[in-house]
């Protein structure tokens, strides 16, 4: 049995998330987590953070749901309005980041996320994935060469295309896959209490 994480890393209910999920992880040290980058902002998505006006709504429910903080470095990107956001670029970093620690893709996209809701700093720039590798103890030059390879383009292509086959179009969702069964713990917001007895009550009818 294993979890199955779908996020998009510029998704802010995703962030939101980061506290159930890191918490769910420690909980749960010996099952694994497959760690699935969707596709929020890819095409004709790719717009400057002005046009979605949404935004800034959003976040205040996000914090208000799950108390998730958006920092300064953030706040400055929504002020200014210019910044793209490209979840194909935070794709292709977030496998580039899996890849040299696979056992610890889940605590990577928290910080990931951390690393463009707190500090503001862009997906699609290596110097982000170098601070967060760095800040991991991950081997940073390994991750920074592997961001922009046709492997590393192909897997987050892969990721989009594993989204879309699980049925997954709304981040975050959390998922518990047990051989050929997929079951859906949550979408959303979830605590990491509710979490636990829908996985408690997957287990037991597995096991049946």
């Amino acid at each position: 049995m294993k979890l199955v994480y779908v996020f998009d890393a510029y998704c802010g209910w995703s962030h939101g998330f980061s506290g159930t999920l890191a918490e769910i992880v420690a909980r749960h040290p010996d099952l694994p987590v497959d760690v699935v980058s969707g596709g929020l902002f890819t095409g004709v998505r790719r717009q400057p953070i002005r046009t979605l006006g949404y935004v800034k709504g959003a976040n205040d429910k996000i914090s208000e749901m799950t108390g998730a903080e958006f920092g300064d470095g953030y706040q400055r990107l929504i002020d200014d309005g210019s910044f793209v956001m490209d979840s194909e670029a935070a794709a292709r970093g977030m496998v580039a980041l899996r890849q040299a620690a696979p056992d610890r893709a889940a605590e990577l996209a928290v910080a990931l996320q951390r690393a463009f809701f707190i500090d503001g700093h862009s997906l699609s720039t290596p110097d982000t994935y170098r601070k967060v590798a760095e800040a991991a103890g991950v081997d940073a030059d390994q991750v920074i060469g592997a961001l922009h390879t046709p492997a590393t383009r192909a897997a987050a292509e892969a990721d989009f295309r594993r989204a879309a086959e699980l049925g997954v179009d709304s981040y975050p969702t959390l998922l518990v896959a047990a051989g050929d069964r997929v079951v859906p713990l949550t979408h959303g917001h979830a605590t990491a209490d509710q979490v636990d007895r829908r996985l408690a009550a997957v287990a037991t009818g597995l096991a049946r």
